[in-house]
């Protein structure tokens, strides 16, 4: 048996589409990298890109409904947190890693505060670069640059 990528149902070998989305059973390649996958990752290895947009789903039409793939490249864990350590007042970090509403309230927090604030973004960058922060807002794990 083998994992669908599509929905994450288990399909029977030597089945040519998944019994619960219909997607085609080469599920075992990346849709993004068409990498060979063993059917246990979330995200694939080669891009990054998660791999059960709809898990679990019991529609037939799961594949349709299901939330597209997201093929961006990862974002890198040096970058979001140097830009944290150094503007972090700012939320540019925040907004490198997709959270807009944490980053204007970053910004709007530094401004009532004098500067003050700014230790909140500061800190962020440091747990970024500890590894305590690992994902990004739309949950892709972050790049080690090094």
């Amino acid at each position: 048996m083998s994992k669908c990528i599509n929905c994450g149902n288990d399909i029977a070998n030597g089945a040519a589409h998944c019994p619960v989305c219909g997607a085609p059973a080469e599920s075992n390649r990346c849709p993004g990298c068409r990498r060979e996958l063993s059917g246990s990752e979330s995200f694939c290895p080669g891009c990054g890109a998660p791999l059960r947009a709809g898990a679990g789903g019991q529609n037939a039409n799961a594949a349709q409904n299901a939330r597209p793939v997201n093929h961006t490249a990862p974002k890198s864990r040096l970058v979001a947190g140097l830009l944290g350590v150094f503007l972090g007042s700012l939320g540019v970090h925040s907004f490198y890693l997709g959270h807009t509403g944490r980053g204007v309230a970053q910004i709007l927090v530094s401004v009532f505060t004098c500067g003050i604030g700014g230790i909140w973004g500061f800190i962020e960058g440091i747990l970024i670069l500890c590894r305590n922060i690992n994902v990004d807002a739309s949950g892709m794990p972050l790049k080690d640059d090094c």
